[in-house]
């Protein structure tokens, strides 16, 4: 038997500084980490003769601990070495600042690789002498084994750390490529947001300049001046299962008379979308701690963009090119989360969705800061670009939506008052314009020649409407049953597969007759016609109550208690999803607040002034401070994953039928007792 061994060649440093490093920014972020390591409290990036790279040198200088001869050795020579990683698995922080070191793989250095041939490392200790190690890459790729691929390291008397300084400077020259103007300011925007903008360490600083190519950097846009461009500011945590956060808009410059600054202070669940349906979320069973996090969110509609700066162009490039959603651990960023190109959370796709409501990436300018001791699940993969895909971070990518979700829902009720105010839109429907616009036409005597078009308008945009009513309705409920029906068959399945009695099969079939029937209503034409309040009810009962029952939510039905029936003219199969949509919301919100009882109640009731109602009401929630205006705005929802269409789409059903949604007061309506959640009333004005 002969024992083989793996023998490696040098040229594996030049590929794995090729893999595993992205680009420049990557290369000299990673050069930065280590001097934050090192407990130093500056580091600057000094690059020279970048479109001449046989003259070109990156430069990157720190004040901190410096590396000794043994160090060096057994650390920064051994390539994968596990320095770092027991340090941070130790909880081994640094003397002076305190910090966990962010490096734990053992690569970075292989960063020099990406930017240059020549690398000359210049470091010193506390009373210790200037040590200088001096790699030529070239060489070292065309040696045969590691032993013929040898650093040259000596030691002299200090002629850069002189005195008390410590430190180290690294020297790349003869740089691999040309670097272009784009490139530059790119790399000074990369290290510009090493550090948090928001939080920080505010003991260690890094700076770049580019002496040869000074002129390259002119103009850029400031991170500061961004800041000061931004309506709206959230600023929060989040952990567990719950999130906090303190929420401003201040209106632009000249709007200061039609809107008025808002300051709020908003608590939630977590929760994330599983399919269908949304369901509570909790991080505590992951290593991932308090997560702080803090959002500038901007409108960029022209009007505004003037009105917050004089450099329209120069703040909608910033946006383009800084805009989306960063991570910070210990203040220091982790790559490349919020890059371009990078939408970790989908912001742009969320936008393209629901365009009025949802934020993409250029417009808003977020941070979210870790604790590097309590947030070990989140592991970063070792090409240095974002964390590994597992379980912990999966649930943590959900939360943050739910964050944005619900900070997307306070900002939309100042969003649509600053669009008014604009004069891009009144708020009002399109049916309330032409009605004010014939009260102007007649005002100007010419309302009678042109009423016979105005009604053939009217007409068409009613059939319009009537037809995506009929189109979007269905959607309301339809998804919500059919996953309720598919739940049944494969109970079904595994009862018929085990032999299961015949009076439960015929139990469970009926049960997926009753899921579907609904369905088959719904799809029908919904025209006009006659019916009842008691049959409205009835039906959307039929239509939930296995979900119902599913959830353990106790039905107050109040036509059984005697509330009284009236009748109904209008679009039954549309009324009825309408009803049916209400009893969603109930079922999602009681689930979220989980009462010891849950309670639904439908029934309904002449106390409104002008016209009796149907009214479903809960004990879960309720609306919190959300306006009944607010609620009814299409898009607007606090649902993640929720398209915010729901009671819009309700409210226009209700228009169409002769009614109005209602949000009724505290002691406005007669309820059973425990209903003290959300109550929305169906109010029908012609009944």
């Amino acid at each position: 038997m002969t024992n083989l061994q793996f023998s490696v060649k040098p040229r594996l440093l030049t590929l794995l500084g090729d893999q595993l490093i992205r680009d420049a920014s990557i290369a000299v972020f990673e050069l930065v980490k280590n001097a934050y390591d090192a407990d130093a409290t500056e580091c600057h990036v000094t690059l020279e003769h970048l479109n001449a790279p046989s003259d070109g040198c990156v430069v990157v200088q720190d004040n901190g601990v410096g590396m000794d001869a043994k160090t060096i050795r057994e650390a920064w020579m051994v390539i994968a070495t596990d320095f770092r990683k027991v340090q941070r698995d130790e909880n081994r922080r640094t003397r002076k600042f305190h910090r966990l070191p962010l490096g734990e793989k053992g690569l970075g250095r292989l960063s020099v690789h990406k930017l240059g041939h020549r690398v000359r490392l210049v470091t010193k200790v506390k009373g210790g002498p200037e040590i200088v190690i001096e790699i030529d890459w070239d060489e070292l790729e065309e040696a045969s084994s590691f032993d013929r691929a040898a650093a040259v390291m000596t030691e002299r008397e200090p002629r850069i750390f002189t005195g008390s300084k410590t430190g180290t400077r690294l020297e790349v020259s003869r740089l691999r490529e040309e670097w272009s103007r784009g490139e530059l300011r790119r790399l000074h925007r990369s290290v510009n947001s090493l550090c948090s903008p928001f939080e920080g360490p505010t003991d260690f600083k890094v700076s770049l300049s580019a002496p040869t190519n000074e002129r390259w950097l002119d103009g850029m846009f400031a991170a500061s001046d961004a800041r000061k461009c931004a309506l709206y500011h959230v600023r929060g945590t989040f952990e567990g299962s719950k999130m906090q956060f303190d929420y401003r808009f201040r209106p632009p410059p000249g709007f200061e008379k039609q809107l008025t600054a808002q300051h709020r202070k908003a608590t939630h669940p977590l929760e994330r979308r599983a399919g269908r349906k949304t369901e509570l979320l909790d991080l505590s069973k992951y290593e991932i701690g308090k997560v702080r996090f803090e959002f500038l969110l901007y409108d960029r509609a022209p009007g505004i963009l003037r009105s917050v700066t004089d450099d329209v162009t120069g703040l909608k490039d910033f946006l383009d090119e800084n805009g989306g959603i960063r991570i910070y651990r210990d203040g220091i960023r982790v790559f490349d989360f919020g890059e371009p190109g990078n939408d970790w959370l989908n912001l742009d796709i969320r936008r393209v969705n629901t365009p009025t409501a949802r934020t993409s990436n250029n417009q808003i300018l977020g941070t979210l800061q870790l604790s590097a001791e309590s947030s070990a699940d989140l592991r970063e993969k070792t090409n240095r670009e974002g964390f590994i895909e597992n379980p912990a971070f999966s649930d943590f990518r959900e939360a943050v939506i739910g964050v944005l979700t619900q900070v997307e829902a306070e900002k939309t009720k100042e969003q649509r008052k600053l669009r008014e105010a604009l004069g891009r839109g009144t708020g009002k429907r399109v049916f309330q314009k032409l009605g004010d616009l014939r009260d102007i036409l007649e005002r100007k005597g010419v309302l009678k020649e042109v009423e016979p078009r105005l009604k053939a308008v009217e007409k068409e945009m009613e059939t319009y409407r009537d037809q995506l009513l009929h189109a979007a309705v269905p959607g309301l409920s339809v998804g919500i049953m059919l996953h309720g029906a598919e739940k049944i068959l494969e109970e079904l399945r595994a009862a018929a597969a085990k032999g299961t009695d015949v009076a439960k099969i015929k139990g469970l079939v009926e049960s997926l007759y009753r899921a579907m029937r609904p369905v088959t209503n719904l799809l029908k034409n919904p025209g006009l016609g006659k019916t009842g309040a008691k049959s409205l009810i009835k039906e959307a009962i039929f239509s939930t109550e296995l979900r119902l029952k599913r959830h353990g939510i106790k039905l107050i039905d109040g036509l059984d208690e005697g509330d009284e029936d009236f009748p109904v003219k209008g679009s039954k199969q549309m009324l009825v999803a309408s009803i049916t949509n209400l009893v969603d919301n109930s079922i999602h919100w009681l689930e979220h607040k989980n009462p010891k009882t849950k309670l639904l109640y439908i029934g309904t009731t002449r106390d409104p002034e002008g016209g009796p109602a149907i009214v479903v009401g809960d004990n879960g929630p309720g609306f919190g401070k959300d306006d009944p205006e607010d609620l009814l705005q299409p898009f607007f929802t606090r649902r993640s994953g929720g398209m915010g269409l729901g009671l819009y789409i309700t409210d226009e059903v209700m228009r169409v039928n002769k009614g109005q949604v209602v949000f009724p007061g505290k002691g406005d309506v007669d309820l059973p007792n425990g209903i003290d959640g959300a109550v929305v009333a169906l109010q029908f004005l012609d009944a």
